[in-house]
């Protein structure tokens, strides 16, 4: 067997120590920040603080978590990341089912489908862009971080591919038992698509997430911001405005310690989702399904 040969085992030991290697590398940023905001404000500010925290606190966390600024950016951010991944999926699933048809069956399909690409390559640019929003009242609104980012072109062709892999004897079996479009669909095709559905379902997520610029475009009051936004005007502009500090606590407090528990509040979610939807990233599942 192949597996057993030395060559074999000589890449599986260096691929091993690689992907190590990458994970650390991936790791060690995040348990840094973690092991500053554990941090004492001397500690932090002097740049003492490496793997370990510094004489241990917990108050950055105690701090962050009284913000209400701070809380409500998060509820805005579950909002935005629930709402919007739901709407991005379920257009993305009504587009690329009759787009993943060969032309004989949708006659109109290539000229679609080239209207779709067309969206990838060209745009009008950024001012456009916002006079269409503000004529469209979406301005200062939750749905101005949702409805302009519904339509995601890459996630619906990569559905789409995954669609036209699909047995066809699935669906001529379904059509044959009176089912309609509809019904093939959401009973053939998205049961059998989960680990797609999963992918692209997560990358909704981290860009939902993870985006920060539509928020400091379209919202002029920081109490509608998601918590992208809200991080990037705390960490990158350094705007600790919605931050208030009385003097004692000005004594045992480092904006240093505050950012560092921001920012690994902030990512702690998309950490703690990936490894529920990480089962799914199987694309075999129809495998042996049909039987020649």
């Amino acid at each position: 067997m192949y597996h057993k040969t030395l060559s074999y085992r000589v890449f599986n030991v260096f691929n091993t120590i690689a992907l190590l290697l990458i994970a650390i590398c991936c790791v060690l940023p995040v348990w840094h920040v973690l092991a500053v905001s554990f941090s004492a404000k001397a500690a932090a500010d002097g740049n003492l603080v490496s793997l370990w925290p510094v004489n241990f606190t917990t108050i950055a966390y105690e701090k962050t978590l009284n913000n209400p600024v701070f809380l409500g950016s998060i509820w805005v951010a579950v909002k935005r990341t629930v709402i919007g991944t739901l709407i991005t999926l379920t257009l993305a699933c009504l587009a690329a089912y009759p787009l993943s048809k060969e032309t004989q069956a949708f006659r109109g399909r290539n000229v679609y489908a080239w209207l779709f690409v067309f969206t990838m390559i060209f745009n009008g640019g950024l001012v456009p862009f916002y006079v269409v929003i503000q004529k469209l009242q979406l301005v200062n609104s939750f749905w101005v971080l949702v409805l302009p980012g519904a339509v995601n072109v890459w996630l619906t062709i990569l559905l789409l591919n995954f669609f036209r892999g699909v047995p066809k004897e699935l669906e001529e079996a379904a059509l044959i038992d009176g089912a309609g479009h509809f019904r093939t669909m959401f009973s053939i095709y998205l049961p059998v698509s989960l680990p797609a559905l999963a992918t692209l379902g997560l990358f909704s997520i981290v860009f939902h997430w993870n985006s920060w610029f539509d928020g400091l475009l379209y919202l002029n009051d920081k109490t509608d911001y998601p918590l992208a936004t809200f991080l990037q005007t705390v960490i990158v502009q350094r705007d600790m405005s919605s931050m208030s500090f009385n003097p004692k606590e000005m004594e045992l407090l480092s904006q240093t310690t505050v950012r560092a528990s921001q920012i690994f509040l902030g990512a702690l979610p998309v950490m703690i989702i990936y490894p529920f939807l990480q089962k799914y990233f199987v694309k075999g599942l129809v495998l042996g399904s049909v039987k020649e």
